[in-house]
């Protein structure tokens, strides 16, 4: 075999998986509880770009602004690296995965203590044209 034969393979493998890749968009580590990010990301699946920014918009919930965020980030990887059109990109996938969890120590009265926990989520949102 040719030295560029394996090569020629991995080049013309390479371009099939970025035809078939969709634009995504990731949050690591958010300060919210996947069970409360979860609420919203129901909301906005399956729908356009558009659509779903207004429901976060007017959502008051501390998720909101996070997820508004990966949304935007995710129609701007779409535009940019991907060439879409952003007006025909929908919501195809969004999920939030649990993160890890910060333990800390509340002082209580009579030299007690209480744990707290803080925890994160992974949030994850993918696109694609309709």
């Amino acid at each position: 075999m040719a030295k560029g034969h394996r090569s020629k393979i991995k080049r013309e493998r390479n371009e099939l998986e970025k035809q078939s890749r969709k634009p995504m968009a990731h949050a690591r580590y958010a300060r919210i509880s996947s069970m409360k990010a979860k609420y919203l990301l129901d909301l906005i699946r399956g729908k356009d770009i558009k659509e779903a920014l207004g429901i976060l918009i007017y959502t008051t919930s501390k998720s909101s602004t996070v997820i508004e965020k990966v949304v935007k980030s995710a129609a701007a990887n779409a535009e940019n690296n991907m060439g879409m059109d952003a007006s025909k990109l929908y919501i195809e996938m969004a999920t939030a995965n649990q993160g890890p969890k910060m333990k800390r120590i509340a002082a209580r009265s009579k030299g007690q203590a209480e744990a707290r926990v803080m925890k994160t989520s992974h949030i994850t949102i993918a696109l694609n044209s309709r």
